[in-house]
């Protein structure tokens, strides 16, 4: 089974893989990690769409499915699971859900070993130490470790919302090795003034990934059924002892019993009133990259990326959480996170030596140069 399976992630992964090597372009390494970083992007939106779509258990064992490399293999198991328990977590369906979120794991995880076989063959060409690349293979690997407990524990809050945590810093974690691929930029020294708040962002954005993962994974996003008002009221009674206790089973307090309304209103407060908080900074942030040229366009991004953020997160209450709305806004997170580490890493260039920055003058002014001689 397990052969079968990494012949699967294998062959997924070819498709990308083959892009990149067979072109004659010397910036093969770049591109990967490119392409790597998209996948992981989709990896996250399915991942979401998995958990949403309660088919975390659709396949109750790791890696395979009952034994099996394909729930085809395991229909017997499935079929006879979902007749024990019509509405339970194992149907065909959801099986096939969970396999295709494994599989395309496996796919990402097979071009990262890629990356870091590139990074250290051509660590010269490339003069960047290839233990970065060797530093997201391990989070790759620590990431699939959750993945697996994930399934095991039966879908326990806490580690479900690592599991999310570490696949956001997966993320971004190729995002700035694909950034430190890119030629550097010119950043004028004035955007150095951004660097804190650039840090700020990510903090802020990191506290409401993780209480956006945990309004999902205790399924507390209509816990409040209205909008500003939450049940009619702007502060309900809330039970953050229960809602705010990390180690416990899925719908379930640390004592055993099953868990109040209260603590869910909790959870979905809590996350609904940070994020105005995020929103106005991060707009705030947005607004001022905009000043600078270089930081611009992701600074447009930044605030475009909020307002659909805004958008999805009324539209999960006001339409009683429509699949679509709620996947969009896990997306706009993952996206929102990838601009800003894009952010904060053009903004770190304009604190470099002199040195460097006329390294980047000479590498935007060359193609220019070389177009007026010919």
């Amino acid at each position: 089974m397990l052969t079968q399976l990494a012949l699967i992630g294998l062959l997924i992964a070819l498709l990308p893989l083959s892009y990149v090597l067979v072109r004659s372009s010397r910036d093969k390494y770049r591109k990967l990690v490119w392409i790597t970083a998209f996948l992981t992007l989709d990896l996250i939106m399915f991942g979401s769409f998995t958990r949403l779509t309660d088919s975390g258990l659709g396949c109750p064992d790791w890696p395979g499915c009952y034994g099996h490399s394909n729930p085809y293999a395991a229909m017997e198991h499935i079929r006879a699971a979902e007749t024990a328990m019509p509405s339970g977590p194992v149907t065909f369906v959801k099986a096939w859900i969970e396999m295709i979120h494994r599989y395309f794991a496996m796919a990402v995880g097979v071009l990262i070993i890629a990356l870091v076989v590139l990074a250290w063959t051509r660590r010269r060409e490339l003069k960047q130490s290839p233990w970065l690349a060797t530093g997201v293979l391990v989070l790759v690997c620590v990431q699939g470790a959750f993945g697996a407990f994930t399934v095991t524990m039966k879908l326990q809050p806490i580690i479900v919302v690592t599991h999310l945590l570490l696949g956001m810093a997966l993320l971004a974690s190729l995002i700035w090795l694909g950034s430190r691929s890119d030629p550097p930029r010119l950043v004028p020294r004035a955007a150095g003034r951004l660097l804190w708040p650039a840090r700020i962002a990510l903090a802020l954005l990191a506290i409401q990934i993780f209480l956006g993962g945990w309004v999902s994974t205790n399924y507390a996003v209509l816990a409040c059924t209205d909008f500003p008002l939450c049940n009619g009221e702007w502060v309900p009674r809330m039970d953050f002892r229960n809602g705010f206790t990390l180690w416990r089973p899925l719908g379930m307090t640390a004592d055993g019993a099953y868990i109040p309304h209260a603590a869910l209103v909790a959870i979905h407060w809590v996350h609904r009133g940070f994020a105005f908080v995020v929103l106005a900074y991060l707009a705030w942030f947005g607004w001022r990259a905009r000043r600078f040229e270089p930081l611009a366009r992701h600074g447009g991004w930044l605030l475009a990326v909020l307002v659909l953020q805004l958008a999805t997160g009324l539209s999960n209450v006001v339409f009683d959480w429509p699949l679509g709305a709620a996947v969009a806004h896990n997306g706009g997170a993952a996206l929102l996170l990838m601009l800003l580490v894009r952010l904060h890493y053009n903004i770190g260039l304009a604190t470099q030596p002199a040195s460097v920055m006329e390294q980047a003058a000479d590498l935007t002014t060359r193609p220019a140069d070389t177009a007026r001689a010919s």
